[in-house]
């Protein structure tokens, strides 16, 4: 059943598959992902993958093009007999797009739930969903993984004092308690207003801060403004220090400038999708979830529980 185990990667983020293949000691499979002379997409899978158990790794946000190579690797999987083909999604994109919020506006979430499903995927590997309830769009099963135990072992080496784990808003209260309990810190958290799509207003703060050293637990950050006016607020009731832990970097252009003015020292992230060009100096961290994603592959591949991985 060991030989039958291949692991193929669009464009989008092939070191990460690298790396998760150094993990499972397996070869990267042989694949091309190119480009006809008009910008079209082809894919070309170099080596026999009949009766075969297939994990293909591909974060699908910005831009588009990493969604539409998934679908075209997992069709050509398929129609190459592939036994099982599984979609590896670090990053799940469009998963902001999740309900109707306004008239006239599209499920996007579920648009791509229904697009992989449709392109031949029997299975979903993904990590920290911006809603949970997106789980639920799939007509096929999804294993979501958490980036926690990658965060947590880090900062527990850092042994910070005081600590007060903060949830950005109250969407993130409950994975942000999770946090606290495994830290062992207080808990608190900002009640903010989103004044537009990509900006928020922070309100209260609910919780003690003063004099205590905060790490803000968020699933993504892109401009990073929501992060940096939470870091001023907290400064200004007196917090001590103020670190962030993030799954998805997901870094816009500004993000640098933002990031950089703000009183945070440390800002940790995830390799779940590749390198921004963003360049934030010594307060930027990166630690690598291949051996998380790869250990799930391996259960998946021998049909085990994932669930222990959370313990």
């Amino acid at each position: 059943m060991v030989d039958s185990l291949r692991v193929f990667s669009g464009s989008a983020h092939p070191d990460l598959a690298r790396s998760i293949c150094s993990y499972l000691r397996v070869d990267p499979g042989e694949a091309e992902v190119d480009r006809f002379p008009d910008g079209e997409i082809t894919v070309k899978i170099n080596e026999n993958v009949r009766g075969c158990d297939i994990f293909i790794v591909q974060p699908t946000g910005a831009p588009a093009e990493s969604l539409l190579e998934l679908l075209i690797m997992m069709d050509a999987a398929k129609r190459a007999s592939a036994q099982r083909v599984t979609a590896v999604i670090p990053y799940f994109g469009y998963a902001r797009q999740d309900r109707k919020d306004q008239p006239r506006v599209p499920i996007s979430a579920k648009l791509v739930a229904n697009l992989i499903a449709e392109a031949g995927a029997d299975r979903v590997l993904t990590m920290d969903l911006h809603s949970s309830q997106i789980q639920g769009f799939f007509d096929i099963p999804l294993d979501h993984l958490f980036a926690a135990p990658v965060l947590i072992e880090y900062f527990h080496r850092k042994e910070i004092p005081n600590l007060t784990v903060v949830a950005p808003d109250v969407g993130s209260l409950k994975m942000a308690r999770a946090y606290a309990k495994r830290l062992g810190a207080s808990l608190a958290l900002v009640d903010k207003r989103r004044t537009r799509a990509d900006d928020t207003e922070v309100m209260n703060l609910i919780g003690e801060v003063q004099d205590r050293n905060i790490v803000i637990f968020d699933d993504v950050i892109s401009t990073g403004r929501t992060i940096a006016k939470a870091a001023v607020a907290l400064k200004e009731r007196g917090a001590t220090s103020i670190r962030v832990g993030v799954t998805h970097a997901v870094f816009a252009p500004q993000t640098e400038a933002v990031l950089g003015a703000a009183p945070i020292e440390e800002v940790v992230v995830t390799d779940s999708v590749p390198p921004r060009p963003v360049d934030l100096g010594h307060k930027l961290q990166t630690l690598s979830v291949s051996r998380l994603l790869g250990e799930a592959i391996r259960r998946i591949h021998e049909e085990r529980s994932l669930s222990s991985l959370f313990v």
